[in-house]
């Protein structure tokens, strides 16, 4: 093991680049200060290109809120923003496991390589060819809420039967 690696080790530090010319780019502008500020915590989520995760990155809304000390509806919102910028991809949905364990939604940066892409490929890097009214479309949203209950939880209904004799 060389020096550098002990060093890297024995400090347990962890880093990300944030790349001038993606945080010069149009979509970038265009974010809010609340998704430009989850974009790094997605990327410190990447674990390198020797042990590429990216496709597989997962953090929760929950997880999101907590560390920029927002309400998870304000993270969900910032999610859903670095999508339709172009800026990551969800490739699983979230769900509930049968032991009751949530796993949280997967998602690309598209500003990284993916695992199988070819050496030397750099990521889709979409939110290049974002423009002003051409948003990405969002994953794991419902566009018109089939419920209609406006996010809200709906209360249990509770019926009352009246046996006749």
């Amino acid at each position: 093991m060389s020096s550098k690696q002990k060093r890297r080790k024995s400090t347990g530090e962890h880093w990300t680049q944030l790349l001038r010319r993606t945080m010069e780019e149009p979509a970038w502008r265009a974010l809010s200060s609340t998704a430009q500020a989850l974009y790094p915590w997605l990327k410190l989520e990447w674990r390198g290109p020797n042990a590429n995760n990216n496709g597989k990155i997962q953090l929760s809304v929950r997880q999101a809120a907590e560390r920029l000390g927002v309400r998870p509806d304000t993270a969900a919102e910032a999610f859903r923003e670095l999508q339709r910028k172009g800026f990551i991809v969800q490739t699983e949905h979230a769900c509930l496991g049968l032991e009751g364990a949530a796993r949280a939604p997967s998602y690309e940066i598209t500003e990284l390589r993916m695992p199988l892409a070819e050496k030397g490929r750099d990521g889709r890097e979409l939110y290049r060819k974002w423009s002003d009214g051409h948003d990405y479309p969002v994953q794991g949203s419902r566009p018109n809420n089939p419920s209609g209950l406006n996010g809200k939880k709906q209360n249990p209904v509770t019926l009352s039967v009246t046996v006749l004799s």
